[in-house]
């Protein structure tokens, strides 16, 4: 049986490197933004609201284009776009819109919270926003950068994944990750108390 004797010095330095693992795991646990909850207590059964510059129903098709400064809001949910398609049944006169696909400097806005990518579906039917193409997720002055966003607005929980694809080879989900894209992000910390 040995005996450890720890000296003052070797006692300091345990202390100082627990301390350190444990301020820099918590740390990593709060930035960890893979899943964070943003836009959350959307209502998405709230009617949907559309405007353009231009507009064209294509009723054989179930599909309507609209193009130019589109801007789509529901329930204090906002989307911007160059062009969306939006795919949609009718039933006695009403329509229900299934599902939303927008290009061209798309940006989802919901109070201090945003996020902006290349294009969006919104499937109303799943409740789910996906974005992808140079993804930028802000919440007040915290910024997320990544390839593909997935905003659940059930659970109003989001997954940023480095590449447009999704999934992370590190974390052993499927997906393409053969960019070797990465998620960056900038956040703030609490003031220092005097």
């Amino acid at each position: 049986m040995s005996l450890l004797i720890m000296t003052p010095l070797r006692r300091t330095m345990l202390r100082s490197s627990l301390g350190g693992f444990a301020i820099g795991a918590a740390a990593l646990l709060a930035l960890a933004p893979s899943q964070a909850q943003v836009f959350g207590g959307h209502n998405s059964d709230a009617p949907v609201s559309v405007a353009a510059d231009h507009g064209e129903l294509l009723g054989r098709q179930d599909r309507a284009t609209l193009a130019g400064n589109v801007v789509i809001s529901q329930g204090g949910l906002t989307l911007r776009a160059a062009r969306t398609t939006l795919a949609f049944s009718s039933d006695a006169g009403s329509f229900k819109i299934h599902r939303l696909d927008a290009t061209g400097g798309v940006t989802v806005t919901k109070g201090e919270q945003s996020a902006s990518g290349a294009v969006a579906i919104y499937d109303f039917d799943r409740r789910i926003i996906t974005m992808a193409g140079g993804v930028v997720l802000t919440r007040g002055k915290d910024r997320l950068t990544g390839g593909r966003l997935v905003i659940d607005l059930n659970t109003g929980i989001s997954s940023v994944d480095g590449s447009p694809g999704g999934g992370s080879s590190a974390l052993g989900t499927p997906g393409n990750n053969s960019g070797g894209g990465r998620i960056t992000g900038t956040f703030t910390v609490p003031k220092k108390s005097n």
